[in-house]
């Protein structure tokens, strides 16, 4: 089914760019994340994926299918203690991790975004038993009622938290600690001189603009008591399942200087009844 044509120029513009590089990876000869899901997203889209502004991006490709290979091992090793689990993957886009993972038959999946994201989204992928998609702002206080609270919970939020205010980040991960008895929560971070950097950003690249900034786990602990911290890392400590050896030799450089080892990390967090 065609989609009609899409036309994203804010933020939104940037679940385009992500699906494209899993799409890419998926694609080459040593993949690292393996998404075919993404592939065939792509060929559905009206979109010109081969535009300038697309491969301009491309630099990013490594990071963005290590963030998400790990949060899927993060995710898969959660629902394997907990196959009757509820997932909120929040800020969703057009990743298609709930096809992508292989979920226990029980699991409860909920694919949250703003609505015109949902409205592309049901033209591309299908609600079945165990997955809804629900077209809302994450911030919105009302989406969340509709959860059943009566699972464990496992919230995944990729490529999202940086663009919220901190104050939205508390509210929201307050309400989900508040009315779930226990889960993880997975997200990535980061830290605050990239965040300031990306408020410069001209041009099409404006759309990377980020306003919250997270230099390690213990802030976001002071921020949400309820939550305990489980693990994190940078995504370039990832850079031993890059196949191709220019661009791993290139991430392995990237993860000897300081300044940028740890500019994107990836955090694993706990509340509640976790175990």
């Amino acid at each position: 089914m065609a989609t009609g044509t899409v036309d994203f120029t804010d933020v939104k513009w940037t679940m385009l760019v992500t699906l494209y590089h899993r799409a890419r990876d998926s694609r080459s000869a040593r993949p690292i994340l393996g998404d075919t899901v993404a592939a065939e997203a792509v060929d559905r889209i009206d979109y010109d994926f081969d535009s300038f502004r697309m491969r301009a991006t491309s630099g990013d490709r490594a990071l963005v299918v290590l963030r998400a290979k790990q949060l899927d091992e993060w995710a898969g090793d959660f629902l394997t203690r907990h196959p009757e689990a509820t997932v909120l993957q929040l800020g969703c886009g057009l990743d298609g991790r709930a096809f992508r993972l292989d979920l226990p038959e029980r699991v409860r999946w909920f694919d949250v975004d703003l609505p015109e994201v949902i409205e592309l989204r049901r033209r591309i992928y299908e609600e079945r038993p165990g997955y809804r998609m629900i077209g809302s702002s994450v911030t919105d206080p009302e989406w969340l009622a509709e959860i059943p609270a009566d699972r464990p919970v496992l919230v995944l939020a990729e490529g999202l938290l940086m663009y919220l205010e901190q104050e939205q980040v508390r509210t929201l991960l307050t309400r989900i600690t508040e009315r779930f008895s226990g889960g993880e929560l997975l997200f990535d971070g980061a830290v605050s001189w990239v965040v300031r950097v990306s408020r410069m950003l001209p041009g099409f690249t404006s759309a990377f603009r980020m306003n919250w900034s997270v230099d390690g786990g213990a802030e976001i602990e002071h921020l949400i008591p309820a939550l305990r911290r489980l693990e994190e890392r940078a995504v370039t400590s990832e850079s031993g399942r890059i196949g191709d050896p220019v661009l791993r030799g290139v991430y392995e450089l990237i993860a000897r200087i300081p300044l940028l080892k740890d500019s994107l990390r990836l955090y694993r967090f706990a509340f509640g009844k976790s175990a």
